[in-house]
């Protein structure tokens, strides 16, 4: 189902094809018609101050990781057009100010894309051939000179603990409310070595100028960004309304999906640019893109895709990483096509976490039957199947569906969240925050040789968050809204 109305859609395509100068108001590599006016007509809203303006220095800096991060590495970012080049400076970290000396220089694409602030060149650069288990820095290169030093460090050979931050949608009130939320998840845990995103990272949509929301997006994820490798899924919202040539409606990948990520190019056509996989230290997770599945036709090609890349998997965990729930916490009814596809696959490969978004409420949910039956099939000795978790970090928030009081072991409602996961190679620690760094949940899976065992975490958490009427959990007004 489409989220922005069609008339809004026609009238960009009526727009577009009325301008004298529709072509120049287009990407030159996306086509794509710079959206200056909401449905109603009114001027998209603009982030305070007009911050996002392309300079002559790099910004927009955001690290990935290649399919074999203990190997490859890349970084994506922003210049203006007199920066016609992507250069970066890659270096072995050195313990003194030294990292110049050695520091080769490397090459590669850029991407221009126009947008309200004008034409800006997005460029991205690839680290290969690195050695595993080693710190590195690297630098980019604008007109007016380089960045500071950034530095990551690869990913082991050999599966090794490691801790990963999961962030539901972001999406709305992007600076204002979810910058809050990121920046306490890094101050509050240290060395995370992944953050993976569960799609809507912006709104796109008519809330704020797509080019802001992006700005707003990199600005509140800073130099972590920049230092520990992103992992996002798309959502709805990373795409955009399409008007074909007959009149009817469809979706588009928005212009900035392609330019910001520099992803790893393993996955299934024709949805490349959002499918993907990486083995980090023991665990493979596989980016599936639900918009396509859904509505542009690549549910097949996607679900023998995430067969056969779970067939191979060798890692000791697996984890799924999509946009739209298998069970939903505030739509009411689940996603039927992709439970119908996925979710087969997920149990007969027996995949440990399904991480997703959409929802704009928390759930985490172990068995299909509720939580009840769930418990009682773990106390009888029952191994655990893969765990559906759906959560949101941004400030658009939905009410809980009538499902929720008994068949997730917990939800939330009115709530910002994020989550710390720990893996090692025989467990995985998997505990949810909420947005001050309260522990509102978690559990704990343990590998044995005949599948998974869950256990609640012996630790007081807070207790289940909803509104009451029209209160929130907090004492305000509740600032969920049906679904």
């Amino acid at each position: 189902m489409m989220t922005t109305k069609r008339s809004f859609a026609l009238s960009l395509l009526a727009a577009t094809l009325l301008a004298g100068t529709a072509a120049a108001a287009e990407p030159a590599t996306t086509g794509f018609a710079i959206v200056t006016r909401t449905e109603d007509g009114q001027p998209i809203p603009r982030s305070a101050g007009l911050p996002y303006a392309p300079k002559n220095l790099a910004d927009r800096i955001v690290l990935t990781p290649g399919a074999d991060p203990a190997r490859e590495m890349a970084v994506a970012f922003r210049t203006d057009t007199a920066q016609a080049e992507a250069q970066a400076q890659l270096a072995v970290s050195v313990d003194g100010p030294t990292l110049e000396e050695k520091a080769k220089l490397v090459g590669g694409t850029s991407m221009p894309v126009d947008s309200s602030y004008g034409r800006a060149l997005y460029h991205q650069i690839r680290f290969e051939g690195l050695t595993p288990d080693t710190a590195y820095s690297y630098r980019v290169k604008g007109a007016a000179g380089w960045s500071e030093w950034y530095q990551f460090r690869t990913a082991a050979d050999e599966a090794k603990p490691f801790r990963f931050l999961y962030l539901g949608d972001i999406q709305n009130g992007i600076l204002t409310y979810a910058s809050r939320v990121i920046r306490q998840a890094f101050h509050a845990n240290g060395d995370i070595r992944l953050v993976v995103h569960a799609g809507d990272l912006v709104g796109q949509r008519d809330d704020l100028d797509h080019d802001d929301e992006w700005g707003e997006w990199n600005q509140a994820g800073g130099y972590n960004y920049a230092i520990v490798p992103q992992v996002p899924a798309t959502g709805n919202h990373e795409y955009v309304d399409n008007i074909k040539p007959d009149g009817t409606e469809s979706r588009k990948l928005g212009p900035y999906w392609p330019a910001q990520f520099a992803l790893p190019k393993n996955g299934v056509k024709p949805v490349e640019a959002t499918t993907y996989y990486t083995d980090y230290q023991g665990v493979r997770f596989i980016v599936l893109d639900g918009t396509a599945a859904i509505d542009l036709g690549s549910m097949q090609a996607q679900t023998d895709w995430l067969d056969r890349t779970l067939a191979a998997s060798k890692a000791n965990w697996n984890v799924v990483l999509f946009h739209q729930p298998v069970f939903t916490c505030a739509r009411p009814n689940d996603t039927a096509e992709i439970k119908a596809a996925w979710k087969p696959v997920f149990e007969a490969r027996k995949v440990d976490l399904v991480l997703q978004g959409h929802d704009h409420c928390y759930s985490r949910l172990t068995g299909e039957a509720g939580r009840e039956a769930s418990a009682q099939a773990r106390a009888d000795g029952m191994i655990q199947g893969p765990v559906y978790l759906v959560s949101v970090t941004g400030s658009k928030m939905y009410k809980l569906n009538d499902r929720t009081p008994w068949q997730p072991d917990k939800v939330a409602e009115a709530t910002e969240l994020y989550q710390i996961v720990d893996v090692a190679p025989k467990t995985i620690k998997f505990r949810t925050f909420t947005a001050s760094g309260k522990l509102y949940d978690g559990f704990d899976l343990t590998r044995t040789d005949k599948g998974n065992r869950l256990s609640e975490i012996a630790e007081p958490t807070l207790a289940t968050r909803r509104c009451s009427g029209e209160v929130g959990p907090d004492g305000g007004v509740c600032v969920a809204s049906g679904k």
